[in-house]
C-alpha cells in the first residue's frame, strides 16, 4: 500500500474524438506516490472535479457540498475517517473504500473518497495491485523543481512547475495508457 497526494485536476483530451474541443475534454485527478515515482490518471465527473478543485484551493461555497455533508455526518455519528484505500482496477473503473475507525470500511468512488480525503485531512492510499495495473513511472529528473521540494509550496498545494509537468506528461499518453480504452 502507497500513499498518495493528490497533484491536481486536469481536463485530458478524449483520444477517441478525432478534434480537440471542450466538448471533448474530461477531468481527471492526478495522484502521485509520496514517496515514489508512480502515478495514477483517474477520469471523474465535473462535479468531482470542481468539488477536489475547490478543497486543494481552500475554498467551499456557503452551502456544503456532498463531500462535505458526508463528513459531517460521520463526524455527528461519533465515527472517524482514517484514510481511504484505491483498492482495485477493473474494465478500467477505479474502486476505493473509505475506511473508519474499528475497521469499517465502505466502498465508494475514488473520486469522491479523494475529495472527502482532502476535507478532512485524511491520507490516500492505493493498493500495489493498482499501482502496477494503473500507475505511470514518472521520470525524477521531471518530478523535482529547483527548490529541491518535490513540486509543492509550503501551503501543502502542487507548485504551478509542477502542474506544467504534468500536463506535458499527459500530452503523452492516452486513456489506453491507464486502461480506459477500448
Amino acid at each position: 500500500m502507497s500513499e498518495m497526494r493528490v497533484v491536481g485536476v486536469l481536463a485530458v483530451d478524449d483520444a477517441a474524438q478525432q478534434t480537440a474541443s471542450d466538448a471533448n475534454r474530461h477531468p481527471v485527478v492526478l495522484l502521485q506516490e509520496t514517496t515514489g515515482k508512480r502515478c495514477l490518471q483517474i477520469w471523474i465527473g465535473l462535479a468531482e472535479a470542481e468539488a477536489i478543485a475547490l478543497e486543494q484551493q481552500g475554498r467551499l461555497p456557503e452551502r456544503p457540498l456532498t463531500h462535505v455533508l458526508i463528513a459531517d455526518v460521520v463526524s455527528a455519528l461519533g465515527r472517524t475517517l482514517e484514510r481511504i484505500e484505491i483498492t482495485e482496477v477493473r474494465g478500467g473503473t477505479f474502486y476505493a473504500d473509505l475506511v473508519f475507525d474499528r475497521g469499517l470500511r465502505v466502498s465508494a468512488r475514488p473520486s469522491d473518497s479523494i475529495a472527502i480525503a482532502l476535507h478532512v485531512d485524511v491520507p490516500i492510499h492505493a493498493t500495489e495491485a493498482v499501482l502496477v495495473e494503473a500507475g505511470v513511472l514518472v521520470d525524477d529528473d521531471e518530478s523535482e523543481t529547483a527548490s529541491g521540494e518535490e513540486g509543492e509550496s509550503s501551503s501543502g498545494v502542487p507548485d504551478e512547475e509542477e502542474v506544467d509537468r504534468f500536463r506535458a506528461f499527459l500530452d503523452n499518453i492516452s486513456p489506453e495508457d491507464f486502461g480506459r480504452g477500448s
